[in-house]
């Protein structure tokens, strides 16, 4: 499979299209070129919506954006990726205002705290509160239903929520999960960590990295259940419906499919979707690759469809 040329041609544009550095980046320096890279390829001008705020949910920081429409709308709150290490509100601001736009959602943008200085469980913590909030002041937000969505890390957070609204008996409307890291035990044995170990952007030498940053003292224990590993809960039945879309070209692809083959075989509904060409991140490339925008644009037409179901 080759990747798209688009997004090729991007990964050249800013030096990131060869073999990883011999010595790891410190973190500082991983969010600086995370930051670096995220503006840099974000929509501009900004996608414009009817209002964006920025706010302190349940004691987190967090960016709320509304859209043009007047009435009960849902609401989504969105998880940021970078490996539970990098990644802000900023870096995924584009993201964020294209969901607002698109699905005509008020959404919640959670600056969840990250590891290293903040391991796990504290992170996570953070999605369930803002979370939680939202849902029991959602006449606040949006009026309508709730609903959650993530890209890898994030994702990963926003299917463990999923898991503990469920546990908890609170209402939820849909999950949004994008090229979502599901098993974080590194045991699951994923082809595509080995198929797509290299020259596609993420490296999975960085994802064990960023793994063993966020479980710190906690792994093994943690690792090889949920929320840490959602793809290891013993039971997927009665969560919310679900969008899984990865590319092709990633090394989590094989973890976010198996996630969707595991929700539809306890009979939740899903819409599992993997896009040729397209390397981990893609949702972030949309204003530079046509193939991006088109994956975007149908992940997140199923996911108002599913909340609107």
């Amino acid at each position: 499979m080759s990747m798209d040329p688009e997004i090729a041609a991007l990964l050249k544009q800013f030096g990131v299209d060869g073999p990883p550095p011999a010595t790891p980046p410190t973190v500082a320096e991983m969010r600086a070129g995370n930051r670096m890279l995220s503006l840099a390829v974000a929509p501009d001008p900004p996608i414009g919506v009817g209002a964006v705020e920025d706010d302190r949910i349940a004691g987190v920081p967090a960016r709320v954006y509304r859209p043009e429409d007047d009435g009960p709308v849902p609401t989504v709150v969105f998880f940021h990726g970078g490996g539970f290490v990098v990644g802000d509100l900023d870096t995924h601001d584009g993201i964020c205002r294209r969901l607002c736009r698109d699905v005509g959602a008020v959404v919640v943008s959670v600056g969840y705290r990250l590891a290293p200085e903040f391991p796990f469980p504290a992170g996570f913590d953070d999605c369930v509160a803002v979370t939680s909030h939202v849902g029991d002041h959602i006449a606040d937000y949006g009026g309508g239903v709730l609903a959650v969505a993530g890209d890898s890390a994030g994702g990963n957070l926003a299917a463990g929520v999923a898991l503990a609204f469920r546990d908890e008996g609170r209402p939820l409307a849909a999950q949004l999960l994008a090229y979502p890291a599901t098993d974080l035990s590194g045991k699951g044995g994923h082809r595509s960590r080995t198929e797509n170990a290299t020259g596609y952007l993420l490296t999975t030498a960085e994802v064990e990295m960023v793994t063993g940053l966020y479980l710190a003292e906690a792994a093994p224990a943690t690792a090889d259940q949920p929320p840490a590993s959602p793809l290891l809960a013993r039971d997927h039945t009665g969560l919310a419906p679900a969008v899984v879309a990865c590319g092709d070209l990633d090394p989590l692809r094989d973890e976010g499919l198996a996630y969707a083959d595991a929700l539809a075989d306890a009979g939740v509904p899903v819409e599992k979707r993997l896009y040729p060409g397209l390397v981990h991140g893609f949702m972030s490339f949309t204003d530079k690759s046509s193939a991006a925008d088109a994956a975007v644009t149908e992940m997140f037409t199923e996911f108002g469809e599913l909340m609107r179901a």
